[in-house]
């Protein structure tokens, strides 16, 4: 038995993991794409569970720099950033629902060079930002472009890094809020973990009737934090399939591969973030297993695992997971 087979969305989904009709959203399909998360817009697909879904999404510039001489600052529209594809209405989805996202395939999209990554003035992990207000004049402008494949990431002559793609911004409308797309929260949004890449499954609060799935900001690679603010970014065709689960009741991001499970805390400062993602995992191993919360919380003093997603958002991303094998 495969580990899919044995996952939350195959044991609990209303479509039992299997694959249903085939659906794809293009750029063209999208039309006007979407910079906050809220439950206002339109729908542009309506699936039932079990749909597989192909997606285009632009970069997180929406392909406004070209070339390594922009400057962004002239070109970039702040807060315009992160253009999501959606939303994706799921029928029969309620509040107190999951959506079960399974990432199948993220395959760079258009000419080369694909990626792009850039210093923007004020704004990382490791210079002053409106935030942490500091009088160190700003980094001066600097562009990237990067010739990405499925075969490797050119970053120079002497050097090709790994094609690690994932999805940087990925989750469902908050029940009343219009939320930006920049920022990462409860319903998911801007998490930039490398981990929801092809192959896991991401488990997303149903806040709003449909649940409102959105997507896009894919990375070709990211290390941890997103350093300086900007992963490479590229544009993508993404492959996912879409199942629902009934009355999951979790109220923050769940995403599960072949070994580990993890719950994602978005917050400032960024303790806060942690120390949401581990009491979400504290949780759901109490349940799992048996155990009381007590045994859990000492269960992951031993084992548990935090990554980093972002470091530069308005709020942090963190993912607390535990390898599978440890919960029995």
């Amino acid at each position: 038995m495969s580990w899919f087979e044995s996952s939350i969305m195959a044991r609990k989904g209303v479509a039992g993991g299997k694959p249903g009709a085939s659906h794809k959203i293009g750029i063209e399909d999208q039309g006007t794409f979407h910079y906050v998360y809220g439950p206002y817009a339109e729908p542009v697909l309506h699936v039932e569970p079990g749909a597989v879904v192909t997606v285009e999404t632009h970069d997180a510039f929406e392909g406004k720099i070209t070339s390594e001489s922009d400057k962004p600052t002239e070109l970039l529209n702040f807060p315009y950033l992160n253009p999501q594809t959606g939303p994706i209405l799921v029928k029969g989805a309620e509040k107190g629902d999951a959506l079960a996202v399974r990432i199948l395939s993220i395959k760079p999209r258009g000419p080369q060079p694909v990626g792009t990554t850039c210093l923007l003035p004020e704004f990382g992990g490791l210079v002053g930002t409106g935030d942490t207000a500091m009088l160190n004049p700003p980094l001066p402008e600097k562009v990237k472009k990067v010739n990405v494949t499925e075969q490797g990431v050119e970053w120079s002559d002497a050097l090709t890094l790994p094609y690690e793609p994932f999805i940087g911004t990925i989750g469902t409308a908050p029940e009343i809020e219009a939320i930006s797309s920049l920022q990462p929260d409860y319903y998911g949004g801007n998490m930039d973990l490398p981990d929801m890449a092809p192959g896991a499954i991401v488990y997303l609060p149903v806040n709003k009737a449909g649940g409102y799935l959105y997507l896009g900001d894919c990375h070709a690679i990211q290390g941890d934090g997103e350093l300086c603010g900007v992963a490479l970014e590229m544009p993508a065709t993404v492959e996912i399939q879409v199942d629902l689960i009934k009355g999951h009741g979790n109220g923050w991001p769940q995403l599960e591969n072949e070994h580990s499970m993890m719950f994602i805390g978005s917050s400032r400062p960024m303790e806060d973030a942690a120390r949401i993602a581990y009491r979400e995992l504290v949780r759901w191993v109490a349940r799992e297993t048996g155990q009381t919360e007590s045994e859990a919380y000492m269960l992951l003093t031993m084992c548990g695992k935090v990554r980093v997603g972002n470091m530069v958002d308005p709020k942090y991303s963190l993912g607390a997971s535990i390898e599978k094998r440890f919960v029995k």
